[in-house]
């Protein structure tokens, strides 16, 4: 990829910022895309600000960029279409998430349509992608974690801090493959730059599979506190997520989150291990991974 220019949608996203930070270790540019206003200066960035009637493509007729990565949601890919042709694009890394199948049968109506727009997503940017021969990698990481940002790993600890102790349903022992965030970023620049390959679809997982009550007990432990988890019945569950929906941290939190706890939400890494070389790593946690103190 030596003197390439990167096209980035989504860089102001957990993940997008992970990707600039790689990509300009590699001394790489990236023409930055984002729907928030961005004053960071880097002579290895380029920010361009995204409107929904796309005044940046103007721009586009001045520089070509044929390597894209997309780390915003899938679904809003399409609105940029046209974008993406005028600066003639010929490859394209996209992000997208193993929850169009954990969610897709849930019983929270939120999280199936969650499920039902990355479904779409995919199949709207594959057909795309098929029509104009642009060569199209779609990555599907699981439990995304890192940087105190997320909404996984993140929520949790900021409940455990809070409230001192964290509510499970069941024996929570569901398997799960939290996969860190740096990680997520590698295989993107690495679907980019493996140029064997024209299309395709890979699963992320981490490097290492545990329960989720494990997983919750890690994460205690890398708060420096003993584990308190309180097992509690489903419907008390949903009378305690009303409840919690009041407060904004925990607005997206419902019953069916509670129902998967001993579901196991587990994907096979091999092909993304053999044909980008992926390597993730276990889950442990750093202190730069948790949140800062509030």
């Amino acid at each position: 990829m030596d003197n390439q220019e990167v096209g980035l949608l989504g860089a102001t996203s957990l993940v997008g910022e992970c990707i600039i930070k790689k990509l300009m270790y590699d001394q790489i540019h990236i023409t930055a895309f984002s729907r928030h206003p961005v004053t960071q200066n880097h002579p290895h960035v380029t920010w361009q600000r995204l409107y929904t009637d796309q005044p940046a493509i103007n721009d586009a007729t001045n520089n070509n960029i044929p390597l894209w990565i997309c780390a915003a949601p899938i679904w809003i890919l399409p609105e940029y279409f046209d974008l993406l042709l005028a600066y003639g694009i010929r490859r394209i890394v996209v992000i997208s998430s193993t929850s169009r199948f954990t969610k897709n049968s849930s019983s929270d109506l939120h999280e199936k349509e969650i499920a039902s727009q990355l479904i779409k997503g995919e199949e709207l940017v594959q057909a795309w992608a098929a029509m104009h021969k642009i060569e199209c990698i779609i990555l599907r990481p699981t439990l995304i974690y890192g940087f105190g940002r997320d909404k996984n790993v993140t929520e949790i600890a900021k409940f455990i801090r809070r409230f001192g102790f964290f509510p499970i349903f069941g024996s929570a022992k569901g398997l799960r493959q939290p996969i860190h965030v740096e990680d997520v970023a590698s295989a993107c620049i690495d679907a980019l730059t493996a140029l064997h390959l024209s299309s395709g679809c890979y699963n992320l997982a981490g490097g290492e599979s545990l329960t989720y009550c494990e997983m919750v007990r890690r994460i205690f432990a890398a708060l420096d506190r003993s584990p308190r988890l309180l097992t509690i019945p489903l419907w008390l569950f949903r009378i305690t997520t009303r409840c919690l929906n009041r407060l904004p941290h925990y607005r997206h939190w419902n019953a069916a989150m509670a129902e998967r706890m001993n579901h196991n939400l587990v994907f096979d890494n091999s092909a993304a291990m053999q044909d980008l070389n992926f390597s993730p790593r276990a889950f442990r946690l750093s202190e730069k991974d948790l949140p800062g103190q509030n």
